[in-house]
């Protein structure tokens, strides 16, 4: 029954963030990272495929969404400095119940962003 799923919204202009770049990476205990899967998001923001895990792929452990916010403004047209104040919005998290449901929403600018554990 668990799954894990994440929604962006772009503060800067009151809207979905559709065409932004997201990868999900496992982070082993020796400190590296396995990516399971990277995906843009659909024009609500979210993934198109569903939950980024699911019942079969969820597992207790630590996780990394890496979100390429910088790219993502600047393919909208935002002219953002070089380098980019933000540029990717890495969100480390764990997993301690692989029967829960664990949604990570990211609300971002080009200069801020906020997270929190959604249901």
């Amino acid at each position: 029954m668990g799954h894990l799923s994440t929604h962006v919204l772009d503060t800067m202009n009151g809207c979905p963030a559709a065409g932004m770049r997201v990868t999900l990476e496992a982070l082993d205990h020796d400190g590296s990272a396995r990516t399971i899967k990277t995906l843009t998001l659909n024009n609500d923001g979210r993934n198109d495929g569903g939950p980024l895990l699911n019942a079969e792929t969820m597992a207790v452990g630590r996780y990394r969404l890496t979100f390429s916010v910088a790219a993502y403004f600047r393919e909208k047209g935002v002219n953002l400095p070089e380098p980019a104040f933000l540029d990717v919005v890495p969100l480390e998290f764990g997993i301690a119940d692989a029967a829960g449901h664990y949604h990570v929403p990211l609300l971002v600018s080009p200069w801020s962003y906020s997270t929190y554990r959604g249901s």
